[in-house]
């Protein structure tokens, strides 16, 4: 049996926020308190993580997930990126540095921003007092092979920064990150109906004049377009209260919250 967990559904503030508080959201369920965002998937034998959320030590408490494959990066934003330095503890457990992957963007901004994290070639364990990770770029053109799991990029567009998702086994699950749109070339990617597709919301209707995530039509508007046999949304700041998401969505997508099982 494959799984996704859902780890942390929550945008950059989490659900309360420190400005904000809950927002729009009940307090009173506790669906919708959010960690930031960060997601495990265990699928064809291979333990990997997408993204490294601040909150990356209790995603990995709360799950009791102590062994990983790889990492799979969408992109350099601080909500997904900045809880890297935890992934110490996987290599004290597993005893060898660990694989990450991403775009060269995403890659090159990890190196420059935590380059105290790149292993060296002569990997000793020393009490590990750092993460030892070894970078590898995808590229667009290419599927990368992890054990027998298929991974290729999904182009996305529109975010603030360059942002890519994964579909992995020519689209059995498709995970988005955030953007405002998927490149259409991409879609021609994922080749199959997927069993699980998770897609970005942040709030439900901005009421900016520039931004940069998907809102709720549009989130809408790909899973009619990709037809998934399930949708999961994720990534929910204060404006999207879980009971309000799950009353707009039709019966096959689901509003996400921490520590959601998906399995297939």
């Amino acid at each position: 049996m494959n799984k996704i967990i859902m780890m942390g559904t929550g945008a950059a503030p989490g659900v309360p926020s420190v400005s904000r508080g809950w927002g729009e959201c009940n307090p009173n369920n506790p669906k919708n308190r959010r960690k930031r965002i960060g997601t495990y998937l265990e699928m064809s034998g291979q333990k990997l993580l997408i993204d490294t959320s601040p909150d990356l030590r209790n995603h990995l408490l709360d799950n009791n997930i102590k062994y990983l494959d790889a990492v799979l990066y969408t992109h350099a934003h601080a909500d997904h990126l900045h809880g890297i330095d935890d992934l110490r503890e996987i290599n004290r457990v597993e005893k060898k540095p660990l694989d990450i992957y991403g775009t060269e963007h995403t890659i090159g901004q990890i190196k420059h921003r935590f380059s105290y994290l790149v292993s060296d070639e002569d990997f000793s364990d020393k009490g590990i007092y750092k993460a030892s990770l070894k970078p590898h770029t995808i590229e667009e053109s290419k599927a990368l092979f992890l054990g027998n799991l298929k991974v290729n990029l999904l182009e996305l567009s529109g975010h603030m920064v360059p942002s890519n998702g994964y579909i992995f086994n020519d689209g059995e699950v498709v995970y988005v990150a955030d953007c405002k749109e998927i490149a259409t070339q991409a879609l021609s990617k994922i080749k199959i109906k997927p069993k699980v597709l998770v897609l970005p919301l942040t709030v439900i209707k901005s009421h900016y004049e520039k931004f940069y995530h998907m809102e709720l039509d549009k989130v809408l508007e790909y899973v009619n377009l990709i037809k998934p046999e399930k949708a999961v949304i994720n990534h929910m700041a204060s404006e999207c209260d879980w009971d309000e998401v799950n009353r707009l969505t039709p019966d096959n997508v689901f509003p996400a919250y921490d520590g959601m099982v998906i399995e297939f």
